[in-house]
């Protein structure tokens, strides 16, 4: 079956845009107003969503035990359908019961239908040739949250927040459904294989580098997840005005893509343990350059933490498939999802003392030494040969 990487990268880049930005990066958009409405404070809104990634982190596996079985198309296609149900069981919702049973539906959509669905639908159509399509898709997406919080922002003021959800279910449907349908390829079904053959992982070394890959994804998400969350009072806390810190926080995504463009121009020419070793040094290095304080230090901080996170959101695809082969990488990234997921819903809230306690420097030092803990879980891995 011959499948074009560049269509498959493109297509998949802007399914993971339409997924992304109208469920994870909804909260941010509309949380406050929904708490206006339903009288409830803003913690238990955003909460659901914590939830709903508990929820994804449940199903993820089982998840990747499917599309091993039968390619990912099926899931994406059905991942859009549950994702604009739940938007629509969120737009109904008339208390939190509901708003939590709509972001339920949401997590188990995210789960059949984000990044971890469309690395191993790619996967499964392109084998080991798969890291560039991975780095393409992640590339477009890498907008997301640039183009949805922008467009949420001014739709919601027109449509209310209600009438917004509304029409992101719309976009689900008449727009990321059909494009995946038409454009994306089914994968021929893989035979079933009995318990011991279809093991994810077969020997005590893969044991080691699951244990080791899952805690470095684990460890960076949780810093990740608690700087995004309290990153303008911390910008904010290091001596910048509010404007200067909305400004060197924008600068995280364009960040986030260069990594992206970077990593694919290096391409094949470097090892790809030696490039995500170095991705991941950039976070770290650039939280020491906020020892030398002013907007300047805080703007290479923002971009080398940026870059930092788009070549580990690559490195969370082809990482696992360069160590483990094609044979159970949905599997694979399925298990590796929940760590990753845990960190993300737990984060917010396990960071918060903490962030309150002490100096906006000390939390970016502390978040940078933890960044640098993190590296040291790749320095035993060895691709095979």
């Amino acid at each position: 079956m011959s499948v074009s990487r560049f269509r498959l990268g493109a297509v998949l880049g802007i399914n993971q845009t339409l997924s992304w930005g109208m469920t994870f990066y909804l909260p941010a958009i509309i949380a406050g107003p929904v708490a206006a409405t339903l009288g409830r404070p803003p913690f238990q809104i955003l909460g659901a969503f914590s939830w709903a990634l508990l929820v994804t982190g449940a199903c993820a596996p089982r998840v990747g035990k499917w599309i091993d079985h039968h390619g990912g198309r099926g899931a994406l296609l059905a991942s859009i359908v549950v994702m604009a149900i739940g938007q629509a069981v969120l737009a109904l919702s008339p208390n939190l019961a509901v708003w939590y049973l709509g972001w339920t539906v949401i997590g188990l959509g995210m789960s059949m239908g984000l990044y971890d669905a469309a690395f191993a639908t790619v996967g499964g159509l392109l084998g080991q040739e798969a890291g560039p399509s991975i780095t393409g898709i992640t590339l477009v997406a890498g907008f997301a949250s640039t183009v949805f919080w922008t467009l949420g922002a001014v739709l919601i003021g027109v449509l209310d927040w209600r009438g917004l959800l509304l029409a992101y279910a719309g976009l689900m449907l008449l727009v990321n459904l059909p494009m995946v349908w038409l454009l994306v390829p089914a994968a021929p079904p893989r035979p079933r294989q009995d318990a011991a053959a279809g093991a994810v992982v077969k020997s005590p070394a893969q044991r080691r580098a699951v244990v080791l890959l899952g805690a470095f994804f684990a460890l960076r998400w949780f810093i990740t997840s608690t700087i995004a969350v309290h990153v303008l009072p911390l910008l904010q806390g290091i001596g910048l005005t509010a404007a200067e810190a909305v400004g060197v926080a924008a600068l995280i995504g364009p960040g986030q893509v260069a990594g992206r463009i970077l990593e694919y121009a290096i391409g094949p020419r470097i090892n790809l343990l030696v490039k995500a070793r170095i991705g991941a040094l950039l976070f770290p290095l650039g939280a020491a350059i906020l020892l030398l304080g002013g907007p300047f230090a805080a703007t290479a901080f923002a971009l080398m933490y940026g870059m930092s996170n788009g070549i580990m959101t690559i490195n969370r695809g082809t990482l696992p498939l360069a160590l483990f082969g094609p044979e159970g990488y949905a599997r694979m990234l399925g298990w590796l999802a929940v760590p990753v997921l845990l960190a993300q819903a737990t984060a917010p809230t396990l960071s918060a003392p903490l962030v309150a306690a002490l100096s906006a420097l000390d939390v970016f030092l502390i978040c940078g030494a933890g960044a640098a803990v993190a590296v040291l879980f790749l320095l035993p891995l060895r691709l095979p040969r």
